[in-house]
């Protein structure tokens, strides 16, 4: 079987994170526990509150019930969003379910202040829940859904308890429950949206190591066992001659494309930034004709940039194979001084006659002119055509136009 260079695929036996739910859950784990602390611990405050305060309302029987049912919600709602060991497609839904209904107990709680407590009470005073008892669904929202949800869920809380403590018109832009409420909000969505930001892009690299590490391990084994072999029969076939010449050079060719593959393999993916790598992009025209040496180092340039200089480097090759003869050799050399990118592409060739190019353009034949001195010229570099022993094209990319 002859093999192509889309035929191998590194296998992964190094266990890594899965999906991006996952990562949620290790993320925001610490925070929904930390949460629930935090409820309980204002579960506490309110219940001191209703002690002090049940002999002030009017209602204190009914103050008692109501301080029952937040006991018992508190309880319940913390064991549920403490993030146990459930499938994560019930912990997502039971989380959204409970978040909802921690809003709707709460702003309930609220609203029954004027059932409990006369005006004059709830007018200057706390409501029934207490402020910081009500900051709970705050909090689990913005955990949940991030900054946005956690300020809807503040101006809901706050916006309530200004309507039922009946200082909409007085103290609407004074009474600092609002702030309070939206900062926190805020800031625990942008916590829990960051804490998922890090958590994913460790993920990734811990998957980009493991992957690079089972690469190296196959690259190995590869190199050891099957180009081994590859360049024994090619070397063998080529000694003994005739109809063994041909699978000698079918070797060869199956040689070349393996060495090709195990040094794609070791060099960092696209991650779809402004910027690529060069490299890949130049070896992967490498052939059995043609020979690609790059440097150790990413070669990074903007996207157009590098898929310019490639299909640059493309035609140039394809008029080293339309016009050099079969039996040419190519050589692309990619050079990166720091200030500059220099890519060389050389043929043995019988050369290029002089005034060859500018006949062809007269002629109206504008394949060079366009295809290879147009893509540099229009990217601001510039195109060297030398003819000594063979032809040779040198494309200078300067850093500072390469990188606009």
């Amino acid at each position: 079987m002859i093999l192509t260079r889309t035929s191998i695929r590194c296998p992964t036996r190094t266990a890594m994170p899965a999906t991006d739910g996952a990562a949620d859950t290790v993320a925001t784990t610490p925070l929904w526990r930390g949460a629930q602390v935090f409820r309980l611990v204002t579960m506490l405050y309110a219940i001191g509150h209703q002690v002090v305060s049940a002999r002030y309302y009017r209602h204190p029987e009914l103050s008692w019930t109501l301080t029952g049912v937040l006991v018992g919600w508190s309880v319940l709602s913390a064991f549920l969003l403490a993030r146990w060991k459930t499938p994560r497609w019930f912990d997502q839904r039971m989380h959204t379910a409970v978040v909802w209904c921690d809003l709707l107990v709460v702003l309930g709680l609220i609203a029954s202040t004027r059932l409990v407590a006369d005006y004059g009470w709830y007018h200057d005073r706390e409501t029934f829940a207490t402020t910081l008892w009500s900051a709970n669904p705050v909090i689990s929202a913005a955990v949940l859904w991030g900054a946005t949800g956690g300020t809807a869920a503040a101006l809901a809380v706050s916006v309530l308890s200004l309507i039922i403590r009946g200082q909409w018109n007085s103290e609407l832009w004074s009474d600092p429950i609002t702030p309070v409420m939206v900062s926190v909000g805020l800031a625990m969505g942008l916590a829990s949206v960051t804490a998922r930001r890090a958590q994913q892009r460790l993920e990734q690299a811990v998957r980009m190591t493991a992957a690079a590490t089972e690469r190296e391990r196959l690259a190995r084994e590869v190199h050891d066992g099957v180009l081994q072999t590859l360049a024994y029969i090619s070397r063998t076939g080529t000694e003994i001659g005739g109809r063994t010449a041909e699978l000698a050079a079918r070797a060869a060719e199956q040689e070349l494309a393996l060495r090709i593959l195990i040094s794609e393999q070791g060099q960092q993916p696209d991650g779809g930034g402004a910027e690529v790598d060069l490299r890949p992009l130049l070896t992967a025209q490498a052939a059995p004709a043609v020979q690609v040496a790059t440097p150790g180092e990413p070669v990074r340039l903007p996207r157009r940039t590098a898929a310019e200089l490639a299909a640059t480097v493309a035609a140039a090759l394809a008029n080293t194979a339309q016009h050099a003869g079969p039996a040419a050799k190519a050589y692309v050399l990619l050079e990166d001084t720091g200030d500059e990118v220099i890519v060389s592409v050389r043929d043995d060739g019988p050369g290029i006659p002089a005034g060859r190019l500018a006949a062809a353009a007269a002629e109206g034949r504008m394949g060079v002119s366009r295809s290879i001195i147009g893509r540099i010229t229009e990217l601001g570099g510039t195109a060297d055509l030398l003819t000594v022993d063979g032809t040779e094209w040198e494309f200078r990319m300067p850093r500072s136009n390469g990188r606009q």
